[in-house]
């Protein structure tokens, strides 16, 4: 008991004391920087765009034709037909593993469904294929930044994801899924600058790729600056404030897509869709850590070649291709951002 009151007494003393020695007009300037700390460096560059912790959006596509479809594996016919719309549900998470000055690691998890609503689908069974279930993606992704000093830092990346039209949980399989990753290795010449070159293996443009990579970020001054990470995306960045900001440019965006098609060569295909989507892109606070992105383009297509191989690239390989209509989109999303 004499012990407690003895640790209490302390307790009370120690408070007491911080409550009437303020630090508000203390002066730091006597001190210098700790000798010997190394010192790391960051992730971002000033005034750049926040990043994302939680998302979740829509997407529309308006109008387009879809041509060329073939109507059977053994019949010489093709189809047109024509896209009324594209609906699509995206939603997104990251989570922060470690975040501390020396590394940073996240654990992210992606969602995405695509409702085609195709005219007179149902006397194609490819068409109807893709009307009747969603092309849906859904995976897992980590993300890791080690800086090695304060000027020099890696990124490494990689990705999982289920991808297909599936009509069920049941018919999720493992030639749906596709891996991706990249490795890049980056200079931050200042809080204003930073610049990396990798490698990476993508899905982007709907066919498996290995390319390299370049990432820029730089901020001009206090209300222009750029965030490039090429070929996948770039974005020339306009800040009205540091919570409201314009971003012109561009993203990649594509897989390859299982689909079960009983009457073509191997039962099933495989849809390799890119897009390139030239944009506008606003994104503004609107409370503490939730932000508004909404954005409008045109969706550019990139790739739509159906095969009869997982990875097919050859001619004998594909089953048809359809160069599909360029139609407009916009995009708008809710963001819980990172402080």
């Amino acid at each position: 008991m004499r012990k407690y009151i003895t640790i209490c007494l302390a307790s009370l003393s120690l408070n007491a004391i911080a409550q009437t020695d303020s630090t508000d007009n203390f002066d730091y300037s006597k001190f210098g920087d700790a000798e010997g700390v190394k010192r790391y460096a960051t992730q971002k560059v000033a005034n750049q765009s926040p990043q994302r912790i939680f998302s979740l959006g829509y997407e529309y596509q308006g109008g387009f034709t879809m041509p060329g479809v073939k109507l059977g594996p053994l019949l010489p016919a093709f189809q047109d037909f024509q896209v009324e719309q594209i609906s699509t549900i995206k939603a997104q998470a990251n989570i922060p593993v470690i975040s501390t000055n020396k590394i940073i690691w996240q654990m992210g998890l992606n969602y995405s469904s695509s409702k085609f609503n195709i005219a007179n689908a149902s006397i194609n069974s490819f068409t109807s294929g893709i009307n009747a279930n969603a092309m849906t993606s859904a995976g897992i992704n980590t993300i890791l930044f080690k800086p090695l000093n304060e000027k020099n830092y890696l990124i490494l990346q990689s990705s999982a994801d289920f991808n297909g039209v599936f009509s069920s949980l049941k018919t999720i399989n493992h030639q749906s899924l596709t891996i991706s990753g990249t490795a890049i290795y980056g200079w931050k010449t200042s809080e204003k600058n930073m610049v990396g070159l990798g490698i990476s293996r993508t899905y982007r443009a709907g066919s498996v790729l290995h390319i390299p990579v370049l990432l820029w970020n730089k901020t001009f001054n206090d209300k222009w600056g750029m965030e490039l990470l090429l070929p996948a995306r770039g974005n020339l960045r306009y800040n009205f404030s540091t919570t409201n900001m314009l971003q012109l440019g561009f993203e990649l965006e594509g897989n390859q897509y299982w689909m079960n098609l009983p009457n073509s060569q191997n039962g099933a295909v495989f849809i390799q869709r890119g897009e390139l989507k030239p944009r506008i892109m606003w994104e503004r606070k609107i409370s503490e850590f939730v932000w508004l992105s909404a954005q409008a383009g045109l969706r550019y297509n990139w790739r739509f070649d159906v095969m009869n191989e997982y990875n097919g690239k050859r001619d004998n390989q594909r089953y048809f291709s359809s160069n599909l209509g360029n139609p407009l989109y916009f995009n708008i999303s809710i963001n819980l951002v990172s402080p």
